[in-house]
């Protein structure tokens, strides 16, 4: 099974592609500090930093170097996490990408596989509040064939600040809510962290969006504005095919709700209780329309049961 998920939201930094270079340039005359570039701006957390160019050869191994420590809870794979960053080539003087300029950080699930392997390993054990700068190999970064602005076998730096993490819980869990209408879908109500069930019936499917409550949380209202960390499973209504499920994988995904392209997702979610298992019924015109992706054909309503875990 191809996964899904990245047709659900606007791609990001480090998830599928990376943005367009920056127009920022940074010192090439500062010498490297404890063997990574030397921040010559920016050194504070909170600061957009400025890099300088990596001197000489750079390491053969993943290095963290702490910045400044905060003295919140150390990372640990799993958690939802924000950040801000700035990445950079060793051996260039212009960042390629930068969520400062931007002013939106960047919402992952650490050792969730959203991001190269280098910040996922080289981010766990820090603390929220830290500031850390990153050196990573191409082996962990984009390898032998680059992305973008980053050509291949490139050696990466990020300045990292990390911001914030929550715990992610294994399941939903909260009030069971009745389940009667004999014409949608019927969710599992185990909180056991596994996938629950979803049974399609054989009718047609409704033709405008259901989003209701299998179990309902006393967790806060999810905004629009809000990224969540979810666990689901996707199906198609027609012959109950199901084409994505993210318990399979053990790791769940972050939406920034802003950024899902999957019209129904995203109203469906608003709205919702953080802790909550929610059932999606997204006719086509809120789905992918007369476009076929992947497994999925044209014109499908969509069944996705929904976990959501945390907003962050």
């Amino acid at each position: 099974m191809r996964r899904i998920a990245g047709l659900l939201v606007a791609p990001l930094l480090l998830l599928t592609a990376v943005a367009c270079g920056s127009d920022d340039k940074a010192s090439d005359s500062a010498s490297s500090k404890n063997g990574v570039p030397a921040i010559t701006a920016g050194a504070k957390f909170g600061e957009k930093p400025t890099l300088s160019k990596g001197e000489g050869d750079p390491p053969k191994e993943l290095k963290t170097d702490v910045i400044s420590e905060g003295d919140g809870a150390k990372l640990k794979n799993g958690d939802a996490i924000q950040v801000n960053y700035l990445g950079q080539a060793w051996d260039s003087t212009k960042p390629f990408d930068n969520s400062f300029d931007r002013k939106q950080p960047f919402d992952l699930t650490l050792g969730a596989g959203m991001v190269i392997q280098g910040w996922d390993k080289g981010l766990v054990g820090q603390k929220v509040g830290s500031r850390v700068e990153l050196v990573i190999p191409p082996e962990l970064g984009y390898g032998e064939q680059g992305q973008g602005d980053i050509k291949p076998n490139a050696t990466l730096v990020f300045v990292v600040d990390i911001l914030k993490a929550t715990q992610i819980p294994a399941s939903a869990k909260g009030t069971e809510v009745a389940q009667d209408n004999i014409d949608l879908p019927k969710v599992g109500v185990k909180a056991d962290g596994k996938a629950p069930t979803v049974t399609i019936p054989k009718g047609d499917p409704p033709k405008k969006l259901v989003s209701n409550y299998v179990l309902e949380s006393d967790g806060e209202v999810v905004k629009e504005s809000d990224s969540v960390v979810v666990n689901y499973v996707g199906m198609i209504w027609k012959g109950a095919k199901e084409f994505d499920n993210t318990y399979t994988t053990g790791k769940t995904q972050t939406f920034p709700l802003s950024q899902v392209t999957l019209k129904g997702l995203k109203n469906g979610l608003i709205d919702k209780k953080v802790g909550s298992r929610v059932l999606l019924v997204i006719p086509p015109d809120q789905a992918f329309g007369d476009q076929k992706q992947q497994a999925i054909p044209k014109n499908s309503t969509l069944v996705f049961a929904v976990d959501i875990l945390a907003k962050v």
